[in-house]
């Protein structure tokens, strides 16, 4: 079993407030300085020596099992029992979708070429500076993260729909275009509407905490908002003036 042959590294006492990887390596000289230069920047390690202990880990690594997700493998093409090539077809067979370093002393374009084939998300040449791996760990991680965020709900009141993941308002079914400030006011008024907001709360949400300037720029930014939104701007039905408070959206 996987159990006997598994060693885990661990430099943060919150487990689930780091990135874990995987590190499928039988070269033990390699593998230790892996776990040193990953550990060093903060994630967790764990590692294995061959190719059946890597699957078997894996096979295992569920929510229903208790183990936590993996975030990355660092997989060495050249292994005992079953090779990275093997492993990594497998993983893609099944679904698995963790992104995977791969690591060889083969590094002829068709190699590589056949790595990435087979489902590697990177592939890197040895002899490698650990500096080079860290920063390629770093991307994937990063390109994972991004892969995962969630979708941010289209906003709709009455004529008025703001799209956040791409940036646009449609008022009575045209296009609008708002400046990033307009475009924040309105996400944030439409994100709580009937909220009543006042210029100080809105400079601080909007232009942020260290924003130094006249708090009329709010008003100014209303009036702009309201001549892009209303259909009579002196008579606004979307962003009311509430007299001694502030604003509100609706």
């Amino acid at each position: 079993m996987y159990t006997s042959e598994l060693t885990k590294y661990s430099t943060r006492a919150e487990i689930g407030n780091t990135s874990r990887i995987l590190v499928v390596e039988d070269e033990e000289l390699i593998r230790e300085m892996l776990v040193v230069a990953l550990e060093e920047e903060g994630y967790e390690v764990i590692t294995v020596g061959d190719g059946r202990s890597a699957i078997e880990y894996l096979k295992n690594c569920e929510p229903s099992t208790g183990e936590l997700p993996l975030d990355l493998v660092v997989l060495d093409l050249m292994l005992p029992q079953i090779n990275g090539l093997d492993i990594c077809r497998l993983l893609r067979h099944q679904g698995n979708s963790v992104p995977i370093l791969m690591l060889s002393a083969k590094g002829s374009e068709t190699d590589r070429v056949l790595g990435l084939e087979v489902g590697a998300d990177d592939y890197l040449t040895k002899p490698f500076s650990m500096r080079e791996l860290v920063a390629r760990c770093r991307a994937l991680l990063r390109r994972q993260r991004l892969s995962v965020l969630p979708q941010l709900p289209v906003l709709k009141h009455k004529d008025v729909t703001l799209n956040p993941q791409e940036c646009r308002v449609l008022v009575r079914g045209e296009e609008v275009n708002l400046s990033p400030k307009e475009f924040r006011l309105l996400e944030l008024f439409m994100s709580y509407a009937r909220r009543v907001w006042s210029r100080e709360q809105l400079l601080d949400q909007v232009w942020g905490p260290d924003f130094v300037g006249d708090s009329k720029t709010v008003d100014v930014h209303i009036r702009w908002l309201r001549e892009k939104l209303e259909q009579d701007p002196s008579h606004p039905e979307y962003i009311v003036t509430v007299r001694g408070f502030g604003y509100r959206f609706g």
